[in-house]
C-alpha cells in the first residue's frame, strides 16, 4: 500500500447511506482506507446533528473518505458519487429535504477542484442530460458527526436508507 493517501469529502444526502455505499464498493482492499460521516460547508463551530438538521448552520451532511490513489483514483470516486445519488435535485435526496442534504464536492486543493469540474461537466452532459445542482467548493473545516452516526447502517442494518441512494447503471464516461 502507498504511503501517499488522499481525502475526498462529499455530500449526497443523508450521510448514513453515502458512507455505507462507499464502504461496500471501495472497502476490503479496493482503495478506501477510512470513511467517516460529519459536517462540512457551514459557518458555525462544532455543529451538532440537531443543529445541522435545522438548516441554519449552513453545513451539509457529508462523508470524508481517506483513500489510496494507487488503488482507486479520485475520478473513480467522483464517478461513483454521481452514480449513487441524484445530483439534479437541489437541496434534497428522495424525501430528505433541506440544505443539509445538498449535493456537494468539497475539494482538497486545485487538482481535485479541476477533476471535480471535469467529471461534473461530463456527468451533466452524458448521464443526466441536464445541469446538476452539485456545488464544487473548497473543503474548509470538517467536523466529525456524533459517534452514533458512524457506521450507522452497519450497526443498524434495518435503519433508514434514502430511496435515492442506489447505484445507477450508466455507461462509462467518455
Amino acid at each position: 500500500m502507498s504511503d501517499n493517501t488522499q481525502k475526498a469529502t462529499l455530500a449526497a444526502g443523508c450521510f448514513w447511506g453515502v458512507e455505507h455505499l462507499f464502504r461496500k464498493h471501495f472497502g476490503n482492499g479496493k482503495g478506501l482506507l477510512e470513511a467517516k460521516v460529519g459536517y462540512c460547508g457551514g459557518s458555525t463551530s462544532s455543529p451538532s446533528y440537531r443543529a445541522v438538521c435545522t438548516g441554519t448552520t449552513g453545513h451539509a451532511e457529508a462523508v470524508q473518505l481517506t483513500f489510496d490513489p494507487s488503488v482507486v483514483s479520485y475520478s473513480s470516486l467522483l464517478e461513483f458519487f454521481y452514480r449513487m445519488h441524484d445530483p439534479t435535485t437541489k437541496d434534497r435526496q428522495g424525501p430528505d429535504v433541506g440544505t443539509q442534504y445538498r449535493s456537494a464536492i468539497f475539494t482538497h486543493g486545485e487538482e481535485q477542484h479541476k477533476i471535480a469540474e471535469e467529471i461534473t461537466d461530463k456527468v451533466s452532459k452524458q448521464w443526466y442530460k441536464q445541469p446538476v445542482s452539485t456545488q464544487i467548493i473548497p473543503a474548509g473545516q470538517w467536523w466529525d458527526a456524533e459517534e452514533y452516526h458512524q457506521l450507522y447502517l452497519t450497526k443498524n442494518p434495518s435503519g433508514y436508507e434514502c430511496p435515492a441512494h442506489f447505484v445507477r447503471d450508466f455507461p462509462p464516461l467518455s
